[in-house]
């Protein structure tokens, strides 16, 4: 390495060293010094020539101009980079580095892009933009995450994104060094870069510690940052924040360093400036009630606030300022009481800065308290500081950091003082060890390369650092002047002026003798000695520091405790919670005396030998702020300002280091395909890229010291890269002069052949023309002689035809008058004849239509009269019963013939119904014996006062059961009332309800999505809950087994089986105590004969209904018998029949009673019926009576048609017809009637047959059931008796179930009141039923242990004789086995061959047994385990897409299962019946189904998170980067940022489409084999393409690289193929499409004119899926790839943007890659029958049971 000493703005002087003369000819581009815009743009007129005083130039706006060149003027200027390379994302991609260009490519970037940023090398240069801009939002952190730093635009994420990247890889720590001047935006990027790294490092555990790192930033802000002339919010001291990491690489804490506090602001502050933050923050809070005390009020009324006459900052709240401020006090663990304490020091320094003390003599004011208040505010901070430190401090081991220095930058004003001078040394340093990396970065480079190393000059500021920092330099002279007791600013001067004259970079002003000038590497800086000395001592008088520390307030007592040390505590502090072990060349002795601490020269010289010493020892990164310009203006450039800060801040010396060497490097395939065009058709066929690439530089570029081959890259030299883009463009230039040449000969052949051909066809027709024209004359002569000819005997003609004519013309109209004069008589005699006849037959049409009239009208009165009179007749006739006897006199003896046939039918009924009653007498006698029986088995055990009991029961139960029959009589009287209000109202709400659906479903979906969202926090949270469990046991491990809590709750809450009242648990206790009272035989015998007394109350409450059924079909035949149409004899005839049929049944009912008159229940139930018997019989008495009034109505009737007969005509013969037909349609009338009686009798006596055969069998059950209990033991008899009535019990519960509804349910209202009385009755079954169970398990507790396996025996067998399928059956200890088998140890490929979702129909089947044998601990205790072991699977195969669908599948198919056997109307619409048959019977498992549910939306987005996690490293290079289109991507030259070391040893990924569309496709086989529903596997392509859409937008948004015209192609080619795949797995209705569009419109963006005010509208009407921001960025971010090729120039963005001006667009840039759609669950029923359902035997399930 060679230093050299140089001045800073030199490096045009090397450009006289080997000039290449030849590249400044016509039309060449320079730029020219210029004294308002430092360059200027002009292009060279005329070929220049070495030795020429003169270059003639041409200005931009065409002015001439004479450019001198010579030793003593100018030297030739600086060339400019090609139209292409202008705009690059990094500097070092010019071909020309020079300073101009580098002004240039930033302004353009700034004004006409809005890019603040910029790469310089390792530098990333920031241009601040005094507007708030969109690019610092959590999806931008999420965008550059992962991100190489040369892939993506420049942006302090990607420096920090760097820094932490290259942390995790080589185990070094970082630093990330923002340096400027005030007001170029240092605070905010330090602020970003921290930002990032909390994002991305944010803490494993919840101590939260990276908002605690964010939260101080406030709080240094408030205390340390204060209003300038330049800047609103700058920094007034330096910082160092070190953020600490874990070997996890997250955030475990951070320290603070600072550096030389700016204390003279708190007593003074210049015109339009501020004091510190935090005052006036206060000030503006002062009117709360904890400020009272304070005595504070407004800013203008205190000294230190006010001095700079403006006391507020635009757009700034400083009320809102200092709650933010005391939020992060909180955040960082400040109690109320010290921040009440911090806030009463910082009042009572504004209240000391209005004490005035006044001498006594004369009477003049002194600033004796100025000194204190500074001390008091630099004590405070530097206790802020540590508390911060200690705050941020972790007890865990630190493994690696990231230092931000956020540190001022070079400062020269019109006065500079002690403060400027201490900034310029320290950017001194910091601008040594810039010049050192950047030297050893270059030539690790070159090495790694194996380019040969030669010596590159670079400017050493190690001179000048000498001047200040060494032995009797400026601060050691410095020191030394302030131990000397009367040591003055000017005697130190005077002390500089002597030792340090010989120096290069010290001078001594002309006209001044207390300054001196300092040339540092930026500028020349003049510094005045007033007051040096003072502000390096930085003394208070010892009298008040012993005030302070006496003080009675503990914290101000406390800052002063330990003055006599080191004053800086931020050095002190910093160094004890750092974990950088640096230790300083030359150890300092302490020094024990006062009057020999340290100055504070000294104490910033070793701050910064620590902070130096500790930026050594990590790998810095550098971000350069620029001030655009001093008015603020939002993306105003100002390039002298700007030059001034790339000068000071050294990027220029960057450049220059850069160009010194091989400033552009290639790497050998970019070569090829740029420069590929300059190649021999012969070099295209070797195979060896490098071959080739070396071939072609040798012939193109002569000298070889122009460019070096590496192992991977090509180096050139400054200027090359232009040469050879010359060389290219002359190669399209001559071959479009080619293509010109070849064209334009092409179009003049055109045109000659065309002139040519024009021009013999024009010969031709001009010949053509003249032979006609001759031939034209021949005719016209020859013409003329036959006009001559024909003319004279026309001539001579004429005169005779007219003549003839004449004579002619004479005769005609003489004999036509004649004729004339005939035919006018003719016809007047003609006409006279017609008038005549039309006349004469008027006359007699009207008199023969008079006559027609008279004579139809007398025919329709007289008819008319007629008709009424038999009509009359008629009436009478038909009235009359003679006439019908006479009518139907044939027909009475078929009437006989049927009255005969029923006399017979009704004589089998009677001997049918004596057989009848035979049979009831013998059954009735079989009944006396059991009876008897009974009573003997009661003598025997014991009285049966149990029975009373019972019967009173059974009475209570009647009478709630009539009083809900009039309740429900109540009810249906209510209800019609209340449905037609119901009715009005449901009309009126539906006209609403159709209004607000659409707002329901957004709100819907809007709730979903946010339901889905808190989902996924809280698996997020239970995932970190299971990590602390499993870390927790690892520490502490404690066997047993303990309930949890919320498995207790979900029991209660889930189990649906029904629930026991107060009164039930009442009625039970009360029964348990009865048999404790009663003792064990006597309680077992009286439940016993409970269970056959309540049997036998059932079977006489059937027979009572079927009587009821019976004697309603009876009343319909009496209504269906008597009637109007009946004759009397008939009538009277069917009475008889109903009488006998009256007391047939009340013989049978009183035979039935005297049978069971044992029992009092019996005979109140036949009372019962004998009342209804009796009500009937009045009913048929009053219809006896209806029908003798009809009787006596007929006959008289009767005997008026008699009187009437006397008076009539007889009967027409035709209507006598008509009646004989009516009557024989009323003969088939009543034969139908007879034979429906007939089938109905028929029916009844088979109906009677069916019973008594099922009576027969139920008394010979009894009869072996009552044998087998005589034959039983006691104990066993109530072992029986039990087991007989549960086995009832659940058999009438399934017939009730599958039982349709009753014929009584007319209306939809009766059938619900009679559901809600079925509800009633089967909640008093279930009384019934656990009462039962309560005897159940008294009863074997008090028997011994034999009849245990007993009881369980004939439960089983009970079991297996009812055929329940589609059920599994397992034991409770067999349950962990299960779950194991299914869930924890399944696989999928195990199931693959098999039905899909197998497990998840194996489980329901087991639940369906549990729910079978009403089991709900069963129940309860198979869902948790399932859900718990999902869980476990799932979180132990996070990363595993293949196993997250499986369980996806089968969790979604187990819900569809619970749902579809649910017994809910609304999911059985879609069952078999059988499937019906299979629902849940004692369960409702709504709420497992709602865990299931959001364990479903769980296991969706984890799948969708594996997904994405998949396709990310595809994504951006399938869509933008792979060549789908061969050659047709272009290259562009790259800068240093495409060889950052982040890339080192990464090959980039390079996957193509045809990988993204392959893996698309797994994933969606995948989902299909697993069955999963084709509805979900649509949303999870959907999901999958919105992703691909936002991270292939973001990129394209962020990436200046891949905004071409040919990247579009590709893109659109790309998508195209996409969406093929769609339409191929029948996707395109899935919405994916949808979610692709706005990169399909970047796509066309891209591809589309961007010039004329029609393309502005054409974009604004094409991108309706992209914001505003976005299609800006875009167009900003357009590169031509070519010359030939236009940019997009800044009116065009312009247009676009007032053009869109209306859009209500959300202002985002980038898409949100977190967003997540909310999922939807459509319920799709299985077609699958259980019972049909095939287990395969590698599942090894052999413990489960078929049912």
């Amino acid at each position: 390495m060679k230093r050299q000493q140089k001045e800073p703005n030199t490096i045009a002087k090397k450009q006289e060293e080997k000039i290449d003369y030849e590249v400044y000819c016509q039309y060449t581009r320079v730029w020219i010094p210029d004294p308002e815009d430092v360059w200027r743009a002009a292009e060279i007129i005329k070929d220049y020539t070495e030795g020429e005083p003169i270059l003639y130039l041409k200005l931009e706006d065409e002015t001439p101009l004479e450019y001198r060149i010579g030793p003593k003027d100018n030297a030739l200027p600086f060339l400019r980079n090609p139209d292409i390379l202008v705009g690059e994302n990094d500097l070092t991609a010019l071909s020309y580095l020079h300073e101009p260009a580098v002004l240039h490519n930033l302004k353009v970037r700034f004004t006409e892009s809005n890019h603040i940023y910029t790469y310089c090398g390792i530098v990333l240069v920031a241009i601040n933009p005094y507007e708030q801009l969109q690019i610092y939002g959590e999806e931008v952190i999420n965008a550059y995450s992962g991100q190489n730093m040369g892939d993506m635009d420049p942006h302090i994420f990607a420096v920090a994104e760097e820094a932490y990247k290259q942390m995790a890889r080589d185990e070094r720590n970082q630093s990330i060094i923002v340096s400027g001047e005030s007001g170029a935006g240092k605070t905010v990027s330090a602020k970003y870069a921290m930002r990032f790294f909390a994002t991305v490092g944010g803490s494993a555990n919840d101590t939260n510690v990276e908002e605690k790192v964010l939260a101080s930033s406030p709080i240094m802000e408030a205390i340390g940052n204060a209003k300038t002339t330049r800047n609103d919010n700058s920094s007034r001291f330096g910082k160092y924040i070190q953020i600490g990491f874990d070997r996890s690489y997250h955030i475990i804490g951070a320290n603070m360093r600072t550096y030389l506090l700016e204390k003279s602001r708190v007593v003074f502050q210049a015109e339009d400036e501020r004091n510190y933050h935090i005052f006036y923050q206060l000030c503006a809070s002062a009117s709360l009630p904890e400020f009272k005390d304070l005595a504070l009020s407004n800013a203008e009324d205190f000294i230190f606030t006010s001095q700079g006459e403006n006391i507020f900052i635009e757009g700034v709240n400083d009320a809102e300022d200092f709650e933010k401020t005391r939020e992060a006090f909180t955040l960082l663990g400040v109690n109320d009481s010290n921040q009440s304490s911090i806030f009463r020091i910082i009042a009572s320094i504004l209240h000391l800065g209005n004490v005035e003390i006044c001498s006594e003599r004369d009477g003049d004011s002194c600033h004796i308290l100025l000194k204190p208040s500074k001390h008091i505010y630099a004590h405070m901070f530097d206790w802020i500081v540590e508390y911060v430190n200690k705050s941020l401090h972790t007890s865990s081991k630190q493994h690696s950091f990231i230092g931000v220095l956020d540190i001022y930058g070079f400062e020269t004003f019109e006065i500079n003082s002690f403060e400027q001078f201490c900034i310029n040394y320290a950017n001194e340093k910091l601008q040594q060890q810039f010049n050192q990396h950047v030297f050893k970065l270059e030539q690790e480079e070159y090495m790694k390369e194996q380019i040969p190393w030669t010596l590159i000059d670079f400017y050493d500021n190690q001179p000048c650092i000498d001047v200040i920092e060494a032995k009797l330099g400026i601060l050691d002279l410095l020191d030394e002047e302030c131990k000397v007791p009367k040591g003055t600013d000017q005697n130190w001067c005077q002390k500089l002026y002597d030792r340090l004259s010989s120096s290069v970079h010290f001078q001594k002003p002309r006209m001044s003798n207390t300054s001196f000038i300092v040339i540092h590497f930026a500028d020349k800086v003049e510094y005045q000695c007033d007051g040096f000395l003072e502000k390096n001592r930085d003394t208070v008088y010892e009298e008040q520091i012993n005030i302070l520390k006496a003080s009675k307030f503990q914290l101000v007592a406390d800052l002063f405790q330990d003055t006599n040390k080191d004053s800086s505590i931020s050095t002190s502090s910093s160094s004890k919670s750092s974990r950088v072990n640096v230790r300083a060349s030359k150890p300092t002795p302490k020094v024990p005396n006062k009057e020999h601490r340290k100055t504070v020269g000294h104490q910033f010289r070793s701050s910064l030998q620590l902070l130096m010493e500790t930026l050594n020892a990590t790998t810095p990164h550098y971000v350069r702020c620029i001030k655009p310009n001093d008015e603020k203006e939002a993306f105003s450039f100002e390039s002298r300002r700007a030059v001034q800060q790339l000068r000071a801040c050294g990027v220029l010396e960057t450049i220059r280091i850069s160009a010194a060497g091989y400033p552009s490097r290639w790497t050998y395939p970019d070569f090829f395909n740029r420069y590929r065009v300059l190649m021999k058709k012969s070099d295209m066929t070797v195979g060896d890229k490098k071959l080739v690439c070396r071939n072609l530089l040798e012939t193109l570029v002569k000298d070889p010291d122009k460019f070096q081959f590496g192992k991977t890259k090509i180096f050139f030299r400054a200027g090359q890269v232009a040469y050879l883009e010359k060389l290219r463009a002359d190669k399209f230039r001559s071959a479009c002069i080619k293509i010109q040449k070849t064209v334009r000969g092409w179009l003049q052949r055109v045109r000659y052949q065309k002139i040519r051909k024009s021009a013999i066809n024009l010969q031709r027709y001009g010949r053509g023309y003249m032979a006609r024209r001759y031939a034209e004359q021949l005719r016209l002569t020859r013409a003329a002689l036959i006009c001559q000819k024909q003319y004279r005997m026309v001539r001579e003609r004429r005169g005779y035809l007219r003549v003839r004519q004449g004579v002619v013309t004479i005769q005609a109209f003489t004999r036509g008058m004649l004729t004339r004069r005939i035919f006018q008589e003719f016809l007047l005699h003609h006409k006279a004849m017609i008038i005549q006849k039309h006349v004469r037959g008027w006359l007699t049409r009207r008199k023969f239509r008079r006559a027609r009239n008279a004579a139809i009208t007398i025919q329709c009165a007289y008819r008319r009269m007629r008709a009424k009179r038999e009509l009359k007749q008629l009436k009478i006739e038909a009235r009359s019963a003679q006439h019908l006897k006479k009518l139907n006199s044939g027909m009475e003896n078929k009437i006989v013939q049927l009255q005969r046939k029923m006399d017979d039918q009704t004589n089998d009924l009677k001997t049918q119904n004596e057989q009848l009653v035979v049979a009831k007498a013998s059954l009735g006698s079989e009944v006396n014996k059991l009876q008897k029986e009974l009573e003997m088995m009661r003598s025997r055990q014991g009285d049966g006062s149990q029975l009373t009991s019972l019967q009173e029961e059974l009475e209570k139960l009647r009478a709630e059961l009539q009083e809900a029959h009039t309740h429900r009589k109540k009810l249906e009287e209510k209800h019609s009332n209340e449905k037609m209000g119901l009715e009005q109202v449901s009309y009126q709400s539906l006209k609403g309800a159709s209004q607000s659906v659409g707002r329901v479903q957004a709100e819907l979906d809007e709730e979903r999505q946010r339901y889905q969202n808190l989902l996924r926090e809280f698996s997020k949270l239970e995932q970190r809950y299971d990590n602390l469990q499993e870390a927790k046991v690892t520490v502490c491990f404690q066997p047993g087994h303990k309930r949890n809590n919320s498995t207790q709750s979900s029991l209660e809450s889930d189990s649906n089986y029904p629930s026991i009242s107060t009164s039930e648990l009442g009625d039970t206790d009360d029964a348990i105590q009865l048999v404790e009272e009663m003792g064990v035989e006597k309680a077992a015998m009286d439940i016993g004969v409970f269970m056959k007394l309540q049997k036998r109350v059932r079977e006489l409450e059937q027979e009572r209904k079927k009587l009821q059924v019976n004697l309603e079909k009876m009343e319909d035949q009496v209504n269906c018998k008597v009637g109007p149409c009946l004759s009397r004899q008939e009538l009277e005839s069917e009475n008889k029949k109903l009488k006998n049929d009256l007391n047939e049944l009340r013989k049978a009912i009183a035979d039935r009673a005297s049978q069971n008159s044992s029992s009092n229940e019996l005979q109140d139930g036949y009372k019962l019926l004998l009342c209804q018997l009796k009500t009937a019989n009045e009913e048929l008495e009053v219809r006896k009576e209806e029908i003798l009034i009809l009787r006596t109505q007929i006959v008289s009737a009767a005997h008026q048609k008699e009187e009437t007969t006397n008076h009539i005509k007889p009967i027409d013969k035709e209507e006598a017809v008509r009646a004989y037909h009516g009557l024989c349609e009323s003969k088939k009338l009543l034969e139908a009637q007879l034979q429906s009686q007939a089938r109905k009798h028929e029916d009844e006596l088979a109906a009677f047959n069916t019973q008594i055969e099922l009576l027969k069998d139920d008394i010979e059950k009894k009869q072996e059931m009552l044998n087998h209990t005589m034959s039983l033991s006691p104990e066993a008899q109530v072992e029986y008796s039990v087991q007989q009535e549960i086995t009832r019990l659940t058999n009438d519960n399934l017939v009730r179930t599958l039982q349709p509804p009753t014929p009584y349910t007319l209306t939809h209202i009766i059938f619900l009141f009679i559901m809600k009385l079925v509800e009633k009755l089967e909640k008093n079954e279930r009384k019934l039923k656990k009462q039962l169970r309560i005897y159940m398990k008294k009863v074997p507790e008090l028997e011994g242990e034999r009849a245990k396996p007993q009881l369980t025996r004939q439960v089983t067998v009970q079991r297996r004789e009812k055929d329940f399928e589609g059920m599994l059956e397992y034991y409770k200890e067999d349950e962990a086995l299960l779950v194991k088998t299914l869930i924890t140890d399944m696989k999928p490929h195990a199931v693959s061959a098999t039905v899909p979702c197998l497990p998840a129909y194996i489980l329901f089947m087991c639940i369906r047994h549990a729910d079978y044998i009403n089991d709900d601990q069963k129940v309860h205790s198979l869902l948790t385990s399932t859900i718990n072991a999902i869980k476990k699977v799932l979180k132990k195969n996070n990363n595993d897409f293949e196993m997250t669908s499986f369980w996806l599948a089968n969790t979604s198919r187990l819900l569809h299962c619970l749902k579809q056997y649910s017994g809910d109307e609304a999911f059985m619409t879609q069952n078999t019946s059988k499937q019906n048959e299979h629902c849940l019977k004692n369960f409702d498992l709504a709420e497992y189904r709602q865990v299931l549910s959001d364990l479903s939306i769980q296991i969706y987005q984890q799948l969708i998170k594996v997904a994405e996690h998949m396709m990310q490293p595809m994504i951006v290079s399938a869509m933008l980067e792979s060549e789908s289109i061969p050659s047709l991507a272009g290259v562009k030259p790259m800068g240093y940022r495409n060889r950052s070391s982040s890339m080192d040893g990464e090959g980039p990924g390079s996957y193509t489409l045809e990988a993204l569309i392959k893996q698309l496709g797994q994933f969606h086989s995948v989902m299909g084999e697993h069955g999963l529903d084709p509805e979900i596997a649509g949303q999870v392509v959907r999901q999958l393409f919105y992703s691909i859409n936002a991270v292939t937008l973001n990129n394209l948004l962020l990436r200046k690289d891949v905004c071409s015209w040919s990247t579009g192609m590709q893109l659109r080619y790309n998508i195209s193929q996409m969406e093929e795949w769609l339409r191929g797995k029948n996707l395109h209705q899935s919405g994916a499409v949808v979610n692709i569009e706005p990169v399909i419109q970047a796509a066309q963006l891209l591809q589309v004119k961007k010039k004329t005010s029609q393309d502005a509208e054409a974009i604004c009407s094409l991108c309706t899926s992209l914001t505003m921001q976005q299609i800006v960025k875009i167009l900003n971010l357009y590169t031509p790839l070519n010359e030939f090729e236009e940019r997009v120039t800044v009116s065009f963005i312009r247009n676009i943007q007032n053009r869109l001006q209306d859009r209500n667009d959300v202002p985002m840039l980038l898409v949100d890659t977190k967003h997540t759609f909310p999922v939807l669950f459509p319920y799709t029923p299985s077609a699958l029958s259980l019972e049909t359902l095939h287990i395969p035997a590698n599942l090894s399930l052999d413990f489960l049971t078929r049912v």
